[in-house]
């Protein structure tokens, strides 16, 4: 079977654009590939963290994999700092990359937009991005479109070391997601859907209460025309949660179109709430349940001795190939 990585940082709750755009593809992988989904907390503090809060959000980011439907039994689900080959392997790969490659990067473009400097940690992430994945000899990265810059780095940097020390490291493939499945911000539609956006009405978290789910959905920019009708140039708004809509119920777009001509935004609206509480909350009941448990505990410990012992191969030849250690 075909191997694949992927991670997501422990920053705050995972919303629906998070859920539908990368932690539904895990659950579909596993069934086919062999998985490991980390919780790339390393990645989390090249920006200051609380490390009380730090620790929580882990807990919280692996049990809501879990609550999604990664099996343990066919993944492995582990913390990335529970494995040393991720640091090790960072630094052999940031001794083969060029800053005017990793300056080019548009993330820390953006992120460093009108500073007089940034966090060195910022500028080198991409490289322990590569290391998370050439780590393990990983084939398939499910990402977001956002991410293909840092997948095309990542192969640019094992092909250069290929090049001269053959048999280092497999190239891995991108696997992006179609652009139907990307979630929009609810109050602005032309922006992703974000933990960090101040108004927390622009997104919808699978923790969320109904109450809350019901507001934001309610409060959702749309247009003037009330049309149900997909057409994400012109409309925006209802384009998005028309892609919700589609995604948690397995209507298409068509359908819906159909469903609802001649029915105003409103009463779309009102049945999207519904479609997604009940979408949710399995994933809530079942987070509840495991989140404070020792199975969850136990998971990631068993977890990383797995990872641990995929990634001491891969460091043995590669620490090899570079004439490091005895």
């Amino acid at each position: 079977m075909k191997r694949v990585f992927s991670g997501v940082q422990p920053t705050g709750n995972i919303h629906l654009g998070n859920y539908l755009g990368a932690l539904k593809q895990f659950v579909e992988l596993q069934e086919d590939h062999e998985c490991l989904y980390c919780i790339v907390d390393m990645h989390a503090i090249t920006l200051p963290q609380d490390p009380k809060e730090l620790k929580e959000h882990i807990l919280d980011v692996a049990s809501l994999y879990l609550a999604v439907g990664v099996d343990p039994k066919k993944s492995i689900v582990f913390v990335q700092s529970d494995v040393p080959g991720h640091a090790e392997l960072s630094w052999i790969l940031t001794c083969n990359s060029y800053t005017g490659e990793l300056s080019r990067m548009t993330q820390f473009k953006a992120k460093s937009k009108n500073q007089e400097s940034a966090p060195t940690g910022l500028f080198t992430y991409p490289v322990l991005m590569a290391a998370d994945i050439l780590l393990y000899d990983t084939d398939v990265v499910p990402v977001g479109n956002d991410q293909k810059q840092h997948i095309e780095l990542c192969r640019d940097i094992a092909t250069r070391i290929n090049n001269t020390r053959k048999k280092t490291f497999v190239i891995p493939e991108g696997r992006y997601l179609k652009e139907g499945a990307r979630i929009m911000a609810l109050d602005d539609p032309t922006q992703k859907m974000s933990k960090s956006a101040e108004n927390i009405h622009s997104r919808i978290s699978l923790l969320d209460d109904p109450a809350k789910i019901k507001k934001s959905i309610m409060k959702a920019t749309t247009d003037s025309e009330g049309i149900v009708k997909f057409d994400v140039e012109n409309k925006p708004g209802i384009s998005n949660l028309m892609n919700i809509y589609s995604v948690l119920s397995s209507k298409s777009l068509d359908e819906l179109e159909k469903e609802y001509d001649g029915k105003g935004y409103g009463d779309f609206k009102k049945d999207l709430v519904e479609v997604t509480v009940e979408a949710l909350a399995p994933i809530k009941a079942r987070y509840e349940e495991i989140r404070h448990s020792d199975e969850l505990l136990e998971i990631l410990r068993d977890g990383a001795e797995r990872a641990n012992a995929i990634s001491v191969k891969t460091m043995k030849r590669v620490k090899g190939n570079f004439g490091l250690g005895l």
